[in-house]
């Protein structure tokens, strides 16, 4: 079985990632260009920069949550100078299948980060609270997966998830606390 520091060898650098991304590139490049981060939130993530950490992601670019939660990371990422690898999920299951969620879930992101060693210190996804209370706000009442009814519905709440996901600055804030929580629970300073 493959290690962490096996797999981060084999992952994509995040111009690859970028460059190689045909759905949602811009939104979510937009949504990189105007985020940003407190200056306490800078100073801690200043803190862990001497600590070599890394980190594997599991995206794909057609992703939703990706599209909102992959650039707030990149941002904390650069402050924390936590270097990261890319892994599409359909291409590298056997990776995903260990991050699993609710043991059963594909869902994506997740980010998992690894020390100088490879040993895995936090994890972090598919959402976070907020990102999930938007979810549940926009599809929890539709009809039930598999009918023809819930694809029609669902068509229709996507625009406005997409939007709420570019827009609400407040659900990045939101997105970038809690990554950062999980970082501060998870990885001594």
């Amino acid at each position: 079985m493959k290690t962490l520091n096996d797999w981060y060898k084999q992952g994509l650098t995040s111009s690859e990632y970028i460059q190689g991304m045909s759905v949602n590139k811009e939104k979510m490049l937009s949504i990189y260009n105007r985020s940003s981060l407190k200056e306490e939130q800078k100073e801690y993530l200043h803190s862990l920069q001497e600590q070599g950490l890394r980190a594997l992601v599991l995206t794909a670019d057609w992703c939703g949550d990706a599209m909102v939660n992959i650039p707030l990371f990149m941002r904390i990422a650069n402050e924390a100078l936590i270097d990261i690898r890319y892994f599409i999920r359909d291409e590298n299951l056997e990776l995903m299948d260990q991050y699993l969620t609710n043991g059963k879930s594909r869902s994506i992101p997740i980010i998992v980060i690894i020390d100088k060693n490879g040993s895995e210190v936090a994890r972090w996804g598919p959402r976070a609270p907020e990102g999930q209370e938007l979810a549940d706000e926009l599809f929890g009442s539709l009809p039930a997966k598999g009918t023809p009814e819930f694809d029609e519905a669902f068509k229709k709440a996507i625009p406005e998830f997409q939007r709420k996901l570019t827009e609400d600055k407040q659900l990045w804030e939101a997105i970038t606390d809690h990554i950062i929580f999980t970082l501060k629970s998870n990885v001594p300073v």
